[in-house]
């Protein structure tokens, strides 16, 4: 009886020790993995004003026939997301739920502005059943041109010097969140970055 539960106790012993090991491996194929993924940030693509380049400088009018610049030095210091959207695009409506607590954590440093082009009436619908009235929306077939926007929703940061510091086509928040951290680290894009980073430790 009693090497019975000699016997137990060591089985058991065993299998605790292997479950460690187990668990242990893991953990480390999981740092691994983290340490390959690379962050996925805003699809950049290469037309239109290039990263680094002078913003084109607009001067137009909201919805609400607000006065709007775009480009040139921004008089209060903060820098402009130019968020290209449209109301037939589900992708767009879902991101601009997420403008509100963005302008809680970034409106201090970022003035949001909506851009899109197309028939008034259909905009103004848009815009007040969204619950937009905060943030000026503009319609301006121009200022699309001078980005070379060809699908959406697109999305631009300018600084307050007037210079273009990132910008991405933008499906989900971590999209949009990329751009406003690219242009704090000063790189076109969450991939340069990583590709720099990845340099640095080869070199080193």
């Amino acid at each position: 009886m009693q090497n019975a539960l000699v016997i137990s106790q060591i089985m058991l012993w065993l299998v605790v020790v292997v479950l460690g090991v187990v668990c242990l491996a893991m953990v480390r194929q999981i740092g691994v993995l983290y340490e390959r993924m690379m962050p996925v940030g805003a699809l950049v693509v290469d037309k239109g004003p290039a990263v680094g380049a002078v913003a084109p400088a607009f001067d137009l009018r909201d919805l609400y026939q607000r006065e709007v610049r775009i480009g040139g030095r921004a008089a209060d210091g903060r820098s402009t997301f130019l968020f290209f959207v449209s109301p037939t695009c589900p992708v767009c409506k879902k991101l601009l739920a997420l403008l509100p607590s963005l302008q809680a954590n970034e409106g201090a440093n970022y003035r949001f502005v909506l851009a899109s082009d197309g028939q008034r009436a259909e905009h103004e619908a848009f815009y007040r059943k969204a619950g937009l009235s905060a943030f000026p929306y503009i319609l301006s077939q121009e200022l699309g041109m001078a980005y070379h926007i060809g699908r959406l929703p697109y999305a631009v940061v300018i600084d307050s010097d007037g210079t273009v510091r990132s910008k991405g086509l933008v499906n989900n928040r971590e999209h949009l969140e990329s751009l406003f951290v690219a242009n704090e680290l000063k790189v076109a894009s969450i991939q340069e970055y990583v590709a720099r980073r990845d340099e640095q430790q080869a070199q080193a």
